[in-house]
């Protein structure tokens, strides 16, 4: 009973996902492809911005794509809060041709509750066939329990350097639901992965 009942955790506590919700190309994109693209990630936690920003990056360069991280270029030590003309100036001197921005949405804590189920296990003599014969198999009970997740939504968004202002390209919403959400690095790896896999078959990479 007790190992049904861990495994059953267990299983709950493994049911992390995530998935693009979400996106929007740019109907004037014209399928031009980007040399260099500047990986930025939004967040005034310097830790958990170095670590998107490689990881996305690293996962750009897996497909042919020469990206840079933005803790590379830019400065920003204690915020995610960047002067438009130094970035443009920081853009323009590394011959950035697309910028990638993330940003986190929103957060929402969940607890769902799992129910109880019967089934049946037999007794240690199962294997005699007349133990088996004139026996029943008992019905045991694995008790609910509550489960606490995050539901966490990033938005991704590309723009094009050519134009003064930035030209948008592509936008995508992505939500991960995560029973484990202190294990930030495997969250973020998911999230670049839905991410990178729409664009490319979108065909902007």
């Amino acid at each position: 009973m007790l190992l049904a009942v861990l495994l059953a955790v267990s299983a709950a506590g493994n049911c992390k996902s995530t998935k693009l919700v979400a996106s929007v190309l740019s109907p004037t994109y014209s399928g031009q492809h980007f040399k260099k693209v500047l990986v930025i990630g939004m967040s005034d936690n310097p830790a958990i911005r170095v670590d998107f920003e490689e990881a996305m990056s690293n996962r750009l360069k897996s497909i042919g794509v020469h990206a840079v991280p933005g803790y590379n270029i830019l400065l920003r030590p204690k915020s995610a809060k960047m002067i438009p003309d130094y970035l443009r100036e920081q853009i323009k001197e590394h011959q950035i041709d697309a910028v990638l921005v993330t940003r986190l949405v929103s957060v929402k804590n969940n607890t769902t509750y799992i129910p109880g189920q019967a089934y049946a296990i037999p007794y240690p003599y199962y294997n005699s066939f007349y133990g088996y014969m004139n026996n029943i198999y008992p019905v045991v009970y694995t008790p609910g329990y509550l489960v606490d997740e995050k539901t966490v939504r990033v938005e991704t968004t590309l723009y094009g350097t050519s134009t003064p202002e930035g030209e948008f390209i592509w936008t995508g919403l992505s939500e991960t639901v995560d029973p484990n959400p202190k294990k930030i690095n495997k969250a973020i790896d998911a999230v670049v992965q839905v991410v990178v896999d729409n664009l490319q078959k979108e065909k902007i990479f």
